[in-house]
């Protein structure tokens, strides 16, 4: 049965999901919020126009009113939704390849979805009444009103967030100081490019072409090599977007790449520093490096740990009203200025961050941490196991003692795909890829 992973839905094109699944989730989301307005976007995917067109008919159908947004980041449909009190919802698979795809929703307010809404919708979803009174609604005429706005690109959504990014968070101009930046040929490639023109930053721009299917395609914040090189080559910082523009991976003067972990120390930091991290608390994954949580006691700043995803750290950061939280892929969430990650808003915060330190990047991110080395692994298996823990205890245990105080083993099924990914941190990285590759044969005879 289709349902919700780690943060939304997602899968292949035309096997995992079908057209006419997004477009029973669509009337399923309106019926969670009926009379409540949608606006919608994409991230610029091949499949990423029909996918829209199809979720804006089940809404349309079921009785919501539907703004087309086109190509804009998540966020700034968060945003919008925040600003508006309407629905947003964003097309996008993330940092898949272009042959997937998905649909993340964002609850009126801008704010992820509760898993109590999650479990309606998929009631709503599943349900033969939903799936009765969406049946060919493609086929259908809708009003002439919900056709043209499906059929209409609306300005106003990307507009908005690039003013709220430029001036709208308190940074000044750069005064043609010059950036490095990948837009993974995604949905940041026409807004980042504008605010890093709002600010007065010289932008030297790689992958910002999208053709639908070079989406993340060796670019953007999963495959930064070829940033991290030009960084090296000009000097310059340069910062990696992920395909719907939700994270960010940075590069320091050097050509090292930074990656989420380093630059939520550096944050986290700098707001103790300023008096704005509030209860002196940051929130982060189990995935985060043991380095950072040594690195926090050092700065009395208290760690919370949750589950992967930013769905688990939203959820603690509101429930603790603390104001910075995210993961060491790059999810990164600035509360005092979104209600959700933004990998943008980062890059615009962290550029700022290392103006006002008089330092390089480099000499930052060098000193906040220091990284154990660490192997993470995805292994693809048959049927994802219920509970990985149990089915590797024995071998867990022993691997634990083993690396004692000085190193950490991760393990879960992930939540998009079928898969159970392996992270161990330990003081060497020949005995952290040993421990990995013991428990990945295991895995691997087990499920």
């Amino acid at each position: 049965m289709l349902q919700f992973g780690t943060d939304g839905v997602r899968g292949r094109v035309g096997i995992d999901l079908h057209e006419a699944d997004v477009e029973q989730l669509g009337a399923a989301v309106a019926r969670e919020w009926p009379g409540v307005a949608m606006v919608i976007g994409h991230d610029g995917r091949e499949s990423g126009t029909a996918w829209l067109a199809a979720f804006a008919n089940g809404a349309a159908a079921a009785g919501s009113s539907v703004t087309n947004a086109g190509m804009v980041p998540t966020p700034a449909l968060a945003l919008t939704s925040q600003r508006v009190g309407c629905v947003g919802v964003s097309i996008t698979a993330s940092h898949n390849p272009w042959h997937d795809n998905g649909v993340k929703v964002f609850a009126p307010g801008g704010r992820k979805l509760l898993d109590i809404e999650q479990q309606n919708i998929e009631a709503h979803w599943h349900a033969p009444s939903t799936s009765d009174a969406t049946a060919g609604t493609q086929s259908k005429t809708l009003p002439s009103s919900a056709a043209s706005l499906i059929a209409t690109v609306t300005p106003s959504v990307r507009n908005e967030y690039v003013a709220a990014l430029a001036p709208g968070v308190g940074v000044a101009h750069f005064g043609g100081q010059q950036v490095m930046m990948d837009c993974a040929n995604g949905a940041t490639s026409e807004v980042a490019p504008a605010i890093a023109a709002a600010l007065n930053l010289r932008t030297h721009v790689l992958h910002a072409a999208p053709t639908g299917r070079n989406i993340n395609d060796a670019c953007g914040a999963t495959h930064p090599a070829e940033l991290a090189a030009a960084c090296a080559q000009h000097r310059a910082i340069g910062v990696a977007f992920d395909g719907d523009g939700d994270r960010v991976i940075a590069v320091d003067e050097d050509g090292n790449v930074v990656d989420g972990d380093r630059l939520i120390a550096l944050a986290a930091i700098d707001l103790r520093t300023r008096g704005l991290l509030t209860h002196n608390t940051v929130v982060v994954t189990s995935m985060t490096n043991l380095g950072f949580h040594r690195a926090m006691r050092e700065h009395n700043i208290t760690v919370v740990t949750t589950d992967v995803g930013d769905r688990a750290v939203l959820a603690a950061m509101q429930q603790g009203g603390y104001v910075l939280g995210g993961e060491q892929s790059g999810h990164i969430i600035h509360a005092l200025h979104a209600t959700t990650g933004d990998g943008v808003l980062s890059a615009v915060l962290l550029l700022d961050l290392v103006r006002r330190s008089n330092t390089t990047l480099a000499t930052l991110a060098s000193k906040v941490m220091e990284r154990l080395p660490q192997v993470l692994r995805s292994v693809r298996v048959t049927q994802k196991p219920q509970d990985v823990e149990v089915l590797l205890s024995k071998e867990l245990a022993h691997e634990r003692v083993l690396l004692g105080d000085n190193g950490r083993i991760v393990v879960r099924a992930s939540g998009t795909e079928p898969v159970v990914r392996i992270m161990v941190e330990a003081q060497t990285l020949a005995l952290a890829e040993e421990v990995t590759s013991r428990l990945e044969q295991v895995v691997l005879s087990r499920a």
